[in-house]
């Protein structure tokens, strides 16, 4: 078995490994690694949960600490580059545990904060600098950072930033890196414009994988139950809850205006719910984060913005309440839940207008998702503009006949399954989570 000492770490890095925590590599870890140690360009897929931070981080650090000298004044030596705010924040909180007991600094950049406080920062220095691409597209245009010494690239979560439109950003940033430079590229989906993104940025790279792109890991009981409108999706989500009290539920929604609404549709009817979105200032983000963290908050309603910054081991529901219109995005929404070797649940309440949503997304991941409860709703075209939320009449339809959805197909693939006849909801274990 292949451990931390075995992939010939710096002893300092071993140190803050251990106080971390982490007892032996991922697969991702044990692979990446030692290729960019030797200073290789490393392509890394893996599922979301499986500890491709460290798999960059760790190596990273290693080869700063060999550097001699500070960096100079708005001076960058490494950049980390993120989609979200979300996922810059919990990078950065894992760097500055691998950087313990050394003189490295990390810092970040981001959207919805002071940017004369990043200014203010920048202007001492940087080893490692997590940012979001725009935000650091306007400390660039300030000259409040130099970027021509930063011979180390990360980027983190690619495909959400070709998603999200980044690739532009991405083609104003890299030629104002140092050279030579070593770039990782790390995902969990691989859709077609990522071969175009590593022939462009990295090169004669190693490509590492440890799962199929697209398929979610093994220990999510993924489920389907239909809906007829929105209102039935509130009912349904409602009845969820209420027999998982204990457990940390994140909804996803498809708009900003709809995970607001339903937040708030959750509060009055007495749940403790928060949400994120790209509404929320910065502050309002983070303390919504530390409620749920701290459970406080047993419900997160969330948009995408979120799907790729949440690293919370305790989350033992996801809920789709939405569908997202681009399938990729359902890997990485499920991959919230059954983090470090956990177990979790799935469930998705599709209504007609969503249920093209649903084939793609068994496409991409080559399996059926099961059918969990109610009668399957006749498949309408979809409107043009989604205004997500609520409200409306209905209510659960729980009494309907559960439809098999066919055996899945991935290989690992765990299955819900009805429990107690047709149409009621599977029965889901009680699982014990640290507070």
């Amino acid at each position: 078995m292949t451990t931390f000492e075995d992939l010939g770490l710096d002893p300092k890095l071993l140190a803050a490994v251990r106080a971390a925590g982490y007892e032996t590599p991922s697969p991702i870890q044990a692979q990446a690694i030692p290729h960019a140690l030797d200073g290789t360009d490393v392509m890394g897929l893996a599922q979301t949960g499986t500890g491709k931070t460290a798999a960059f981080g760790l190596p990273l650090v290693h080869q700063l600490l060999t550097q001699q000298g500070k960096p100079e004044p708005k001076a960058v030596k490494a950049l980390v580059l993120a989609p979200t705010r979300e996922l810059v924040n919990q990078i950065s909180d894992n760097l500055r545990t691998y950087v313990q007991g050394t003189r490295m600094k990390v810092n970040t950049v981001v959207g919805g904060v002071s940017i004369n406080k990043q200014v203010q920062i920048l202007s001492r220095g940087t080893d490692i600098l997590v940012a979001t691409p725009g935000r650091l597209i306007d400390l660039m245009d300030r000259r409040a950072v130099r970027l021509d010494s930063a011979t180390f690239l990360v980027l983190d979560e690619a495909d959400q930033m070709l998603d999200m439109g980044f690739i532009h950003a991405l083609r104003r940033i890299a030629p104002e890196l140092g050279t030579p430079r070593q770039t990782m590229l790390f995902s969990a989906t691989m859709p077609k414009q990522m071969e175009e993104l590593s022939r462009a940025y990295l090169t004669d790279p190693v490509r590492v994988q440890v799962a199929a792109p697209g398929k979610a890991a093994d220990k999510i009981t993924q489920g389907v139950h239909w809906a007829a409108d929105k209102s039935d999706k509130v009912a349904l989500l409602t009845s969820y809850l209420a027999d998982e009290p204990d457990g940390l539920s994140l909804v996803f929604a498809r708009t900003k205006h709809g995970a607001e609404r339903l937040m708030k549709q959750l509060c009055a009817s007495d749940y403790e719910a928060v949400s994120i979105h790209g509404n929320k200032s910065q502050g309002q983000r983070d303390r919504a984060l530390r409620a749920f963290r701290e459970g406080t908050a047993r419900v997160l309603v969330a948009t995408d913005v979120a799907a790729r910054g949440i690293d919370i081991p305790g989350v033992s529901h996801v809920f789709n309440f939405d569908l997202p219109e681009v399938p990729e995005n359902y890997v990485h929404r499920i991959g919230r839940t059954a983090r470090a070797g956990a177990d979790g649940d799935a469930i998705s309440f599709v209504t007609g207008e969503e249920i093209g949503l649903l084939r793609q997304i068994q496409k991409l991941m080559k399996i059926d998702i099961p059918v969990l409860g109610g009668d399957q709703p006749a498949e309408v075209e979809p409107p043009k503009r989604n205004r997500g939320g609520g409200g409306g009449r209905g209510g659960p339809r729980r009494g309907g006949k559960a439809h098999s959805g066919g055996k899945p197909k991935g290989q690992g693939q765990k299955s819900a399954k009805p429990q107690g006849g047709q149409g009621q909801k599977p029965r889901r274990q009680r699982r014990r989570r640290a507070a």
